[in-house]
């Protein structure tokens, strides 16, 4: 039995993470949301149908996947791209324990930097008229689970994982994910939606999938995800092992 979290491997990784330039890029994204809701809060004052329409083209398809991607990825890609995973494999801990804490480092940045503002953002878009802001949040904070995961095995399977990455977060979930009736059912985006769709008002949010196959699918992307990636971090062998 191993233990599922590690104080020095969560602290490194988060001082990985939050460096100087990944942590202008975080938090260039939810402000960014937070000004447009400000702005339209502003200008055109409350509005149910606007909020629906910012929290889930921009927030939820748009900025939650692309931090999962800065945090996903960051959270162990560059350390394997460097050859600094070594000295961290050499430690006494178990693989599959680096891979959780990872994953729960990544998991607990990208809720941080995308639900809160998404649910800061609702707010101010019309007040949580309908649950409409508490649904996008909690929405946000499922789809972070399981963009984490993938991202974070992106890292671990190719030195480009920020670019796979990003040609997922943008292609795929932001385009295919919202315009394509087909590739709707294959998106995290629309997993999340189920969730919010039940949170929300009814009528208010809608998705392409049910909300006991959104909850199944980003558990099992999560799960096989994360076994995965420590199957992959498994195989990392050091010099002098067998």
């Amino acid at each position: 039995m191993y233990q599922i979290y590690h104080p020095t491997v969560a602290r490194l990784t988060y001082r990985g993470l939050l460096g100087r330039r990944r942590a202008a890029v975080l938090f260039t994204l939810p402000a960014l949301l937070l000004i447009i809701a400000a702005a339209i809060r502003l200008l055109t004052g409350p509005d149910d149908e606007t909020a629906t329409k910012v929290l889930g083209g921009f927030a939820l398809a748009t900025m939650v996947p692309l931090i999962g991607v800065i945090a996903g990825t960051g959270a162990i890609g560059p350390e394997i791209d460097d050859g600094s995973v070594v000295y961290l494999l050499a430690k006494p801990v178990k693989r599959p324990t680096i891979v959780l804490t990872k994953l729960i480092v990544a998991t607990g940045v990208t809720v941080v930097f995308s639900a809160v503002p998404t649910l800061l953002a609702g707010l101010l878009l019309n007040g949580n008229s309908q649950q409409i802001a508490m649904a996008y949040a909690v929405a946000a904070a499922a789809a972070s689970v399981a963009y984490s995961a993938v991202f974070l095995l992106l890292g671990t399977v190719t030195r480009h994982a920020v670019v796979a990455g990003l040609v997922y977060a943008l292609v795929w979930e932001s385009l295919f994910g919202s315009l394509i009736p087909g590739a709707r059912t294959l998106s995290v985006q629309q997993w999340a939606l189920s969730i919010a769709e039940r949170i929300g008002a009814p009528g208010a949010i809608t998705s392409d999938v049910g909300l006991p196959v959104g909850l199944g699918l980003l558990a099992a992307v999560t799960v096989a995800a994360a076994w995965y990636a420590g199957e992959r971090l498994r195989r990392l062998t050091l010099a002098g092992e067998e």
